[in-house]
This record gives structure tokens, sequence and C-alpha cells, in this order.
């Protein structure tokens, strides 16, 4: 028979998710941030002697096809794609939240314009969309978060309009425009407070997606430059020899896999926790 737990109970138990969730991503963040000073060898350096070597004790990852540490790579690849992830995910909260508020705030035709722009990016599926301006844009690292930032900030904007909206007549915000506040002040002291905590929800639980984003345009040759060490371009240069050296696949996908099911983990139970 299943268990029936209080509200309280089931509160207490989110908490140790998120406190758990949080504790791991931070973890990967700090790892990232500090990855040459965790690395054992030279990312970048290459060896005729050592190519393809199996994992060992000096090479915990192996080395891939130039001889390189596979366990350095991977290590100051996680630099690359978290850093370029939270970045990509904090510029499009920032400028869909904005958006949002003043077409939510002010209506009419700012916001009938602004919405119809976000409905034509979301007609055409993101990777589609990624894929043809980063392939406009050459490549390379910042080609793709551009790429993908152009659609990006829709579903912030929908969802920071939706929660606008729902708020703009309330008698607090009415008693503010009687006394003469500004819109800004409105928009900045009141409102912004009130729907910042559903968006930031929204940009956790995008920051998957986003990896997953950055991780296959580099994979497709749409995104990071080799020799640069990430995640989605490692793969992609060692699928080739896949069978002589799994491990130079195998590592990568699994710290992509790894990261992307944490802040995944994370974002979903703030979610449940602010749904009880």
């Amino acid at each position: 028979m299943k268990k029936i737990r209080s509200p309280r109970q089931k509160k207490k138990i989110l908490k140790i998710r998120m406190a758990a969730a949080a504790l791991a991503a931070m973890i990967l963040v700090l790892t990232a941030v500090f990855a040459e000073a965790f690395a054992p060898n030279d990312p970048y350096k290459t060896s005729a002697a050592l190519i393809r070597t199996a994992p060992c004790r000096e090479f915990l990852f192996g080395t891939d096809n130039l001889g390189r540490c596979v366990f350095s790579r991977v290590l100051v690849g996680a630099r690359t794609t978290i850093s370029a992830t939270v970045f990509l995910v904090a510029v499009s909260f920032l400028i869909g939240t904005i958006v949002g508020m003043l077409g939510g705030y002010f209506g009419g035709i700012l916001d009938e314009v602004m919405m119809r722009i976000a409905d034509v990016m979301l007609a055409f599926p993101q990777m589609v969309v990624a894929i043809a301006v980063a392939g406009i844009l050459g490549g390379g690292l910042a080609g793709a978060m551009i790429a993908l930032g152009i659609t990006m900030w829709t579903g912030f904007a929908r969802l920071a309009r939706s929660h606008t909206l729902s708020i703009r007549n309330e008698p607090y915000i009415e008693a503010a425009r009687l006394c003469g506040v500004s819109p800004v002040e409105i928009l900045g002291r009141h409102i912004l407070p009130n729907i910042l905590a559903p968006v930031l929800t929204s940009a956790l639980t995008q920051i998957g997606t986003t990896m997953i984003g950055i991780s296959g345009l580099s994979f497709l040759g749409l995104g990071v430059v080799p020799p640069q060490a990430e995640w989605g371009s490692m793969i992609s240069e060692a699928r080739a020899y896949i069978q002589i050296a799994p491990w130079a696949v195998l590592f990568p996908a699994l710290a992509t896999i790894l990261t992307i099911v944490v802040f995944n983990y994370l974002g979903d139970a703030v979610m449940e926790y602010r749904e009880l």
C-alpha cells in the first residue's frame, strides 16, 4: 500500500532533493571554473607515441587520436560547455523577461508586435533555425550561441508576459499608478519581483536543453572549432575511430549526460516545490 505523505513531508523531501541537486550543480560549476587546476595533463599537448592509449593510471580516460589526454580535455571542455550554456540562458532570460514585461504591462501595438515576432520564431523548430543561422555565421562558439539565442528568448518572453498580464491590474499596482509612480519603477519594484520565481524556474529547466543545442552544433561542426576542447566537438572528432578507441567518445558523452541530468533534476525539483 502506497504511503500518503503530508504536504510538510513532501516539502521536506523536495528541499533535500533541491539541496542535493544544487550541491551537484555547484560541484560541476566549480570543476568547470578550476578545470585547469584539476587537469593532470596539458589538454592540447599531442604525442604520436600515445595515440589512442587505453585508460590507465597516467591517463584516466585514455588518449584520443592525437595522443591528447581525454580526462584533461573533458575537464577543460566543461568550462566551455557549461559557461557558454549558463551565459546564453542568462542573456535569453534577461531579454525575454524585459520584452515580456513591457508587452504585458503596456499592451497595445508594442505587445502585438513583440508577440507576433515571438510567434514567428516559435513556428520553426529551434535546432533547424540554429543550424541554418550557425551555417550562415560560419560556425564558432559565438555563432552557435547567437543561433540558439535567436529563438530561446521567446519562451521567457511569453511566460513573463502572461504573469505580467495577471498582476498588472492588481490593487497595489493601481495604487502605485495613482501615486504617480513611473512605469519603470512599477515594473522594477512591483512586477518583476512577483514574476521572477516562475521565470527563473523556467531558466533552470532550459539549461539542459541549451547544453544539448550547443554540443549538438559543435558535433555537426557548426559550433566550437577544434582543437578547442568542448564535449560535442570531442565526440565528433572521436566518432571516426569509436570501434578501436571507444573511451574517446564515451567519457565526453557521459559528462554531457551527467551534467544535463543534474540541471534538469534541479529544475524539476524547484518547479515541484513551487507547485506545493
